[in-house]
């Protein structure tokens, strides 16, 4: 674009805000009018993007804007692991973000299921002034005063919960990842203690780990093995071996994949990045009684489904607790937006795992821990679950007259609580522009799926008028898709 171009469109775009804050309907068709005149000399795909934005309260930044400038400037020194949408979110509160531009966005997305108590909580940022002015990081060489006392509540708030039964002990780390690797690595040590191969470990058969498809369990290389998508593990093959992979809910296949060889199990309750996938209760059941008998470890990954986000503490505290773990995963909520993950072990688990088998510099550090502590402590309150069901039951009651509307194009909506997936019969990329640019941020999943994972605090209201945006944004697109 040229400097005379930039000028005219810059007066364009002032009018175009005018226009935007006009009082009536009336006045902002005839400002609209103005604008369109105002903008007929402008190279054509300038015309189209101004117009493209007074259309739309939250048109994504457009190429001459400070968001662009700023993300131009940042791009060519980071590693091309995303691929991002132009808004630059500089501030937030509550169930809202706002991007440089000072636009306003309801957030369904909670940074992927982790700020479960909203952005700008603020007694955990209280907490996290005092506790930055007292001890960060000391290293698990040393004790704190929060390690213990997170790893104490996470486990009486478990037991209290009905989840787990036999919850006993916990390892306290960084991230979702490192949860799933330390509840992999304790998976192997148990299985050689079993066989009684510790002093010849490479003499031991029980060291197989089952997983199943749309599973996700993180990045690093032992939980991405147990991540049988080929999109993140061809460009690292090949995996770890011993992984082996089943279908998520086939019940009749459980007796030949899982083995006297399989020292583990590994399987989220409800997949979130699979497409929000609920296991049925018949298939956590079969997977309990088959490890029990073949001596294997049975480990829920519960990091984007667990802490409150269905309604309970814990997702597999829907289902009978003859279906309970032996490790229990933990992570993204836990922190609401802070890095922390934790693996809950029953006492059988940590009484084969000894000083050096596992460790971390940073894991379950005084600020982190005493953080996680009061989210806990939050999200565990009967009061709080007791309104993220309430409002998960908002969410579907809107979200099937929305199926109703459109059955074509809906075909599923599942999930428990505020994990909610709207599976439709084409790509929603296009979608989730369509209500970003309207003020709504959504997220995909699995195939063809959009998630719903917002704030466990979301206000009824602010639920409704994202829900609003949501339904204008699918009406619009269909209208684009048609065309």
């Amino acid at each position: 674009m040229s400097f005379s171009a930039a000028i005219a469109r810059s007066r364009v775009t002032a009018q175009l805000l005018a226009a935007r804050s006009a009082r009536s309907v009336a006045q902002f068709q005839f400002q609209t009018r103005a604008l369109s005149a105002a903008s007929s000399h402008l190279p054509q795909e300038v015309q189209d993007q101004i117009q493209h934005e007074a259309r739309l309260p939250n048109a994504d930044p457009a190429a001459d804007s400070a968001s662009a400038a700023l993300i131009g400037s940042h791009t060519p020194y980071m590693v091309a692991t995303y691929v991002r949408p132009s808004p630059v979110f500089t501030k937030a509160s509550g169930s809202h973000l706002w991007d440089l531009e000072n636009r306003r966005y309801i957030d369904f997305t909670a940074g992927i299921a982790v700020t479960a108590l909203g952005h700008g909580d603020p007694e955990f940022l209280r907490i996290l002034n005092d506790q930055a002015k007292s001890v960060i990081h000391t290293s698990n060489l040393y004790h704190n005063p929060w390690t213990g006392a997170l790893s104490r509540s996470l486990v009486e708030k478990t037991l209290e919960s009905g989840a787990m039964a036999n919850a006993s002990r916990v390892f306290v780390c960084n991230s979702g990842s490192e949860a799933n690797e330390a509840a992999i690595k304790f998976a192997r040590k148990v299985g050689k203690i079993v066989t009684g191969t510790t002093s010849a470990p490479e003499t031991c058969t029980k060291f197989e780990v089952v997983s199943f498809g749309n599973s996700f369990h993180g990045r690093t290389m032992g939980s991405l093995s147990a991540t049988p998508n080929p999109k993140y593990q061809k460009p690292f093959a090949p995996m770890v071996p011993g992984f082996k992979h089943g279908m998520f809910n086939d019940v009749a296949a459980l007796d030949t994949l899982i083995t006297e060889n399989t020292c583990g199990v590994i399987v989220e309750p409800i997949q979130g990045e699979g497409g929000v996938n609920v296991a049925t209760p018949e298939f956590l059941l079969a997977l309990r009684r088959r490890c029990t008998d073949v001596g294997a470890v049975l480990i829920y990954d519960e990091i984007q489904c667990g802490m409150g986000r269905t309604g309970k503490l814990w997702a597999h505290a829907h289902y009978p607790k003859e279906a309970n773990p032996d490790i229990l995963t933990t992570a993204k909520a836990l922190g609401n937006g802070f890095p922390i993950g934790a693996t809950i072990v029953t006492e059988a688990v940590a009484q084969k795992i000894v000083t050096g088998d596992h460790g971390t510099t940073f894991g379950g550090n005084p600020l982190a821990s005493r953080l996680a502590h009061y989210v806990l402590g939050r999200l565990s309150d009967p009061k709080l679950l007791a309104e993220v069901e309430a409002t998960g039951m908002l969410f579907r009651t809107r979200l099937a007259k929305l199926q109703e509307k459109y059955p074509d194009v809906i075909k599923d909506v599942r999930g428990k609580g505020l994990i909610i997936g709207v599976q439709l019969d084409r790509d929603p990329t296009s979608l989730v522009k369509a209500a970003r640019e309207r003020g709504l941020l959504i997220i995909t999943a699995g195939t063809n799926t959009v998630r719903l994972v917002p704030p466990l605090v979301i206000e009824r209201e602010v639920a409704m008028e994202g829900l609003n945006i949501f339904e204008e944004a699918m009406g619009e697109w269909l209208a684009e898709e048609r065309k």
